[in-house]
């Protein structure tokens, strides 16, 4: 029997093409070990979408091969589209598998260990409208389960690699998604978050025959027996209309839990991104959603330090972040990506000023994140426990409400994916809440 050991670099779609390939591997007889143990094949789900992210890639590579000379490393995804040229002449790496053919891994390993020749599985990503079909179906050791319906992105913002390492919108036909949704419900999984490299885009491609929107998928997984939470990974602002939220609002099981990607709050910047919004829309969005949700949380993403981005831009996003009020946000600092239009704009930001931008934001974040946790207390909220918990030397559950807000109670045996709700009373830390003592198992 031949062990393997995968690792995962990068986004929530990333990790459920890893635990889809791990999958795959074990209905095909391997043994699956550790990452930091001696296997005979090493996969790494490899990311592209910083500078940073692919030097991790390489050195994960690196590691894997240095682990077992005599292993075949395998590199898989984004960092693979972007540099297959380099990786082919890299000598730790011994099989490179692009985006679309992660579904044929163990047909390629079997190949590779009969003559040990061909080696390169990478396509044209960009020329690609297949979705490729990779799926989980296993026993819940997780209460969440992340679930990929769409693939690709049509934007070019400007800053981004991503259309190139992952080509143009693709998305899963609903009775599949559906389906796997059910087998995730049979195992005892009560929360599916829905996502995707461009999540909003679910559905553009298909023809006019066979319609399907993101709200009409939500819709069909909605019905779904034994689920009992439906989130969304990241949206685009302008996916937010009246109707789309008074559609969410109508669903019991919906969690009032937006990710909206904003990027920068000043209109001249957000214009070079090519992002494709203004700040007028965004702002408009965040409001229907407030009223169409009581206290719904809303986080978003930020770069900061992009490319012609002055002091006053700046301040003009700190005082949108500001004025919009978010419940997290994830700052970046802008990182050049060759091949991307932005990394050929003039007015490149020195480092220092991209690091003193984010530690004001982030300062600000932890502030704003404080004061929406607070909001909940004296709130009655159901909480769906996940795991233990150690804090301050005692023992908990911890889990989350429908607004992603941690939450515990004292620890006892058999509580993990159960449902609780009580009373949040106070902050027992700069994350979590407290339950009341009534809390109940409802």
């Amino acid at each position: 029997m031949r062990t393997a050991a995968l690792h995962n670099l990068g986004c929530k779609v990333n990790s459920y093409e890893t635990e889809a390939m791990q999958q795959l591997l074990e209905e095909a007889g391997y043994e699956i070990v550790p990452f930091h143990e001696k296997a005979d094949v090493y996969i790494i789900n490899t990311c592209s979408v910083t500078n940073i992210a692919d030097r991790k890639s390489r050195q994960m590579l690196h590691r894997a091969k240095k682990q077992n000379p005599d292993a075949v490393v395998v590199a898989a995804g984004c960092y693979v589209q972007a540099a297959s040229e380099e990786l082919k002449a890299d000598l730790a790496v011994d099989v490179i598998i692009g985006n679309n053919k992660k579904q044929d891994l163990v047909p390629i390993l079997e190949e590779y260990f009969q003559d040990r020749t061909d080696c390169d599985h990478v396509i044209e990503i960009g020329q690609t409208q297949e979705y490729e079909r990779l799926s989980i179906h296993k026993i819940a050791d997780h209460t969440r389960a992340f679930l990929k319906v769409q693939d690709g992105c049509n934007q070019f913002c400007s800053y981004c690699i991503i259309p190139y390492t992952r080509g143009r919108v693709r998305s899963r036909r609903p009775e599949e998604v559906v389906a796997e949704v059910k087998e995730l419900a049979a195992a005892g999984y009560q929360e599916v978050v829905l996502t995707g490299i461009h999540l909003s885009s679910y559905g553009v491609d298909f023809d006019e025959e066979h319609k399907e929107t993101l709200l009409s998928l939500i819709r069909q997984v909605h019905e779904v027996a034994g689920i009992k939470r439906i989130r969304l990974g990241s949206l685009e602002p302008r996916i937010i209309t009246e109707e789309f939220a008074k559609a969410l609002a109508d669903m019991p099981k919906f969690c009032p839990h937006f990710h909206l990607s904003l990027q920068s709050g000043c209109d001249e910047t957000l214009k070079r991104m090519n992002r494709h919004y203004t700040t007028e829309e965004y702002a408009e969005g965040c409001a229907i959603l407030r009223r169409f949700f009581d206290n719904p949380a809303i986080t978003t993403d930020v770069i900061v330090g992009f490319p012609g981005e002055t002091e006053e831009e700046f301040a003009v996003t700190k005082a949108f972040l500001e004025q919009t009020g978010f419940y997290e946000m994830h700052i970046f600092k802008y990182s050049r990506r060759a091949g991307t239009r932005a990394d050929r704009m003039p007015d490149q930001i020195p480092e220092q000023a991209k690091t003193a931008r984010s530690e004001v934001l982030l300062k600000l974040e932890k502030q704003m994140s404080k004061a929406y946790r607070e909001s909940f207390l004296g709130k009655k909220k159901a909480v769906l426990l996940e795991e233990k918990t150690e804090i301050n030397g005692t023992e908990y559950m911890i889990g989350h409400t429908m607004e992603y807000v941690k939450a515990v109670v004292p620890y006892a045996e058999n509580l993990k994916n159960k449902m609780v709700e009580g009373v949040l009373v106070r902050a027992i830390n700069d994350e979590v809440l407290m339950l009341d003592e009534s809390w109940k198992v409802v």
